[in-house]
């Protein structure tokens, strides 16, 4: 029996006002749901739904923020996504994955792209438009209306014994970032296959903004044009990954330049390989503060842009400067266990931690 959709929204009770209102009464006929933070919000199918206007500011947006920061596991077993629908070019997409953020660490589960964004002129459906020839407000009904399919359909694809994939660019003898996934891994090499991938030594060439058309070809061939690790190791790896945990230090509030690089050069593969079976997991190390910024890039870089199923609590985030401090924070080896545990529970058919 198919789920009914919960349309979470800032407008008048039983109201949905503007462009976005009637793109969502189009595109999801009798699906408007008043938000009511009195009705619990787990095992939900959920769709955010907000408006901004030209200077970004949506005070009910920062108000539901707020809510789902302080209330954790208040959209357990709940699956998610988002529309935002902007008065002008700037504000969408941070919007949009700092929602997504906040509704994660609150226990949601998003599916790959999971961010529907309107700018002010609806230029950027112009790509969505040709290849649907269609106009670009139909093209943007017709990306809510996938977008909420999407949501009621998806199941987080379970394995027996998972493969999981780890990404870092930083130095064993001096990392806190590596420090704590050496003890992740340790909790998870029981249940899963893992695989380590260190893309430190030697140059690792950033995307360089190929045409489509040679994207696709190599992409195609499982390759790149510049080749290297990322076509030797990293495609295949991926592939065959059921999950990427990124291991990301927090340089100048940015994940770390080969790491970028490397999310950049996925395109060739994503051009012929969906990803939508792939759960993206983070750790993340700031020496001083910012870690939610980075978290917020993982987001938008692998989730709503490459199009990896983000599972709840995906992140786990800490803050230590010295080489070795990270595994002496109080209470970090309870943290340690729960991020293992629920990587496990998301991936592992039957797990019970």
């Amino acid at each position: 029996m198919e789920q009914e959709l919960l349309v979470l929204h800032a407008g008048r009770p039983g109201r949905l006002e503007g462009r976005l209102g009637e793109t969502l009464r189009t595109a999801l006929p009798e699906q408007d749901v008043q938000f009511d933070r009195g009705e619990s919000l787990e095992n939900r199918r959920i769709l955010f739904a907000f408006s901004l206007p030209e200077n970004g500011t949506n005070f009910q947006l920062y108000g539901l923020l707020g809510w789902l920061r302080d209330h954790p596991g208040a959209l357990r077993g709940s699956v998610g996504g988002v529309v935002i629908d902007g008065a002008g070019d700037l504000y969408t997409k941070s919007a949009g994955r700092e929602l997504v953020l906040a509704a994660s660490s609150a226990g949601c589960t998003f599916p790959g792209r999971s961010l529907v964004e309107a700018v002010g002129n609806l230029q950027n459906f112009t790509v969505q438009a040709k290849n649907a020839g269609c106009g670009l407000e139909e093209a943007y009904r017709l990306a809510v209306r996938d977008l909420a399919e999407r949501i009621r359909d998806f199941v987080p694809p379970r394995r027996t014994r998972p493969r999981v994939l780890a990404l870092h660019a930083s130095s064993r003898a001096t990392s806190n970032t590596l420090a704590l996934w050496g003890q992740i891994r340790g909790r998870l090499e029981t249940f899963c296959e893992i695989r380590e991938i260190g893309l430190r030594n030697g140059a690792l060439e950033d995307c360089a903004g190929c045409p489509y058309t040679t994207c696709l070809h190599f992409g195609e061939q499982g390759s790149c044009v510049y080749g290297g690790v990322m076509v030797q190791e990293v495609f295949p790896a991926v592939r065959e990954a059921d999950a990427v945990v990124l291991l990301c230090p927090n340089y100048n509030d940015a994940l770390p330049a080969n790491l970028t690089a490397a999310v950049n050069r996925l395109t060739a593969l994503y051009r012929t390989a969906s990803f939508g079976d792939k759960a993206v997991f983070a750790v993340v190390v700031s020496g001083y503060s910012g870690g939610d910024i980075v978290a917020s890039q993982v987001v938008s870089a692998l989730c709503m842009n490459k199009g990896f199923w983000l599972p709840p609590d995906f992140c786990l985030l800490e803050t230590a400067n010295d080489a070795g401090a990270a595994l002496a924070l109080p209470g970090i080896e309870a943290r340690l266990e729960r991020f293992a545990d629920n990587l496990l529970a998301n991936l592992t058919a039957g797990f019970r931690g």
